[in-house]
């Protein structure tokens, strides 16, 4: 049933009056079914929580999550896996949920994700980013199928004034549930410059040697671009130009101090939902063609290609293996199939399974960042690799960023197709695997077209 915002503000109230004084802090978390509330409006109308925001939209387009303001946050310079495992448990031990919906991504959310290698030297680029970051928000809005529900999360203390909190909280959400979305003009690219080309392609050149030598099976090598527009990139017009472009990818954005890390990846680390589990395998790349013919000529390529068949294999064999560990009637395709995107197309295996009981969602992204499409192969070595030749820092690019609530359901993706927005610069990411016989040249231009999601979006060219 549909309820109006009274009713959720009236739940709120009674919520605030239960808290237990004998807690240090405890989290209070009300949720409602409201009418339609457009996400990328709500997302713009807490413009004044900037830095405090997060947006998360399926491949789909049939979910989505809004997230605006901090009602608390767990974060890291460690691996950061297992501390906010511990930290969540005991939020939830001690909150006061009102919660009466089934829908998954309702009530206590946390949203967030980790960075590529937490070992590798920090950089001033990542400086807004710490090696894990979870944010409960606020206010959060969650669009399911044709369902829309607001949820309303403060962390308490005793001491608090709690008519005042709960007015503050009232005003707030009103707010952000009156406005309406405004597509913002895009400002000018006024300089793109990919960051030392000559030099990846030596750490290619350089890769298939120690490959050749059987040091290693596969290294993922990426590289940097960035992009200068003559004033502020708008985030929320930037996500609409996204999920209107990039169909079949997942569109998020993590807003933490002046930065935002937004992309539009087509890779599923692992979605949990009832313990059912479903992960990706997504390795293996080439263009779209620009006809039927050429385009089904070139999918028909890239299955029988040996390079990207290989890098395939690597990611398949690791996710089950990985999968294999916290599940049972783990489930496999044969043979991959094409996964086409508006300007490349993948080769695809699903891996399915249930989850034991005892795991939860972040002990499976545990066990498969970073998977071969993103790492390499040995993980260990492929990773120390990675640490020590790659001239740049990857901060949460290549890594899992998503959402769990607190019935233990939730979804990762890889952060890929992404960049890191900072005012008026935006630094875009883009890699590839590197096998034995891979070319220098071959791969550079592989990552040139890997550019082109996020590039286009701003409203650039390649």
């Amino acid at each position: 049933m549909i309820q109006t915002t009274s009713t959720l503000y009236e739940k709120l109230y009674r919520s605030i009056a239960t808290i237990d004084s004998s807690q240090s802090s405890q989290l209070v978390s009300v949720t409602t079914e409201i009418e339609e509330v457009k996400p990328l409006a709500f997302y713009q109308a807490g413009n004044t929580f900037k830095g405090e925001r997060f947006y998360w939209s399926s491949a789909d387009r049939s979910f989505t999550l809004v997230g605006i303001g901090e009602a608390c946050k767990i974060e890291s310079n460690e691996e950061g896996f297992q501390l906010t495992q511990k930290q969540w448990g005991e939020l939830l031990n001690h909150a006061e949920i009102d919660n009466v919906t089934n829908a998954s991504g309702t009530g206590p959310v946390a949203f967030g994700g980790f960075a590529f290698d937490p070992y590798k030297q920090a950089s001033a680029t990542w400086s807004d980013f710490p090696n894990s970051s979870t944010v409960v928000p606020r206010f959060l809005l969650t669009k399911s199928g044709t369902k829309y529900f607001i949820t309303i999360n403060a962390l308490l203390s005793p001491e608090d004034s709690t008519d005042l909190y709960y007015q503050e909280l009232v005003n707030q959400c009103t707010t952000l549930l009156e406005k309406e979305f405004e597509q913002s003009s895009e400002p000018q690219l006024i300089q793109q410059e990919e960051v030392a080309p000559e030099e990846w392609k030596r750490i290619v050149r350089e890769t298939t040697e120690e490959i050749k030598a059987g040091k290693l099976g596969k290294v993922v090598l990426a590289r940097e671009m960035i992009a200068t527009f003559s004033s502020d990139i708008y985030i929320a017009s930037l996500l609409n130009t996204l999920q209107e472009q990039q169909h079949q990818s997942y569109v998020f954005a993590y807003e933490r101090g002046d930065s935002c890390f937004v992309g539009a990846t087509p890779e599923r680390l692992v979605k949990l939902e009832e313990r059912e589990l479903l992960s990706t395998c997504l390795a293996g790349t080439i263009a779209r063609g620009e006809t039927v013919e050429e385009d089904r000529y070139l999918g028909n390529q890239l299955l029988q290609d040996n390079k990207n068949l290989q890098e395939h294999e690597f990611v398949v064999n690791m996710i089950k293996a990985a999968v294999e560990t916290c599940c049972h009637d783990v489930d496999v395709p044969d043979h991959p199939v094409l996964y086409p995107l508006r300007n490349l197309q993948h080769l695809y295996t699903p891996v399915r399974g249930k989850l034991y009981n005892g795991y939860t969602i972040l002990d499976i992204v545990k066990q498969l960042h970073p998977t071969p499409a993103l790492g390499g192969y040995p993980i260990k070595e492929s990773i120390e690799f990675i640490r020590e030749k790659e001239p740049f820092h990857r901060g949460w690019y290549a890594s899992p960023i998503g959402w769990f609530d607190a019935r233990d359901n939730g979804e990762f993706a890889v952060a890929i197709r992404s960049a890191l927005i900072t005012h008026n610069q935006a630094v875009l990411f883009s890699g590839c695997g590197i096998v034995e016989d891979s070319h220098p040249e071959a791969e550079y231009e592989e990552t040139a077209i890997k550019f082109l999601p996020m590039l286009h979006a701003l409203g650039g060219s390649q």
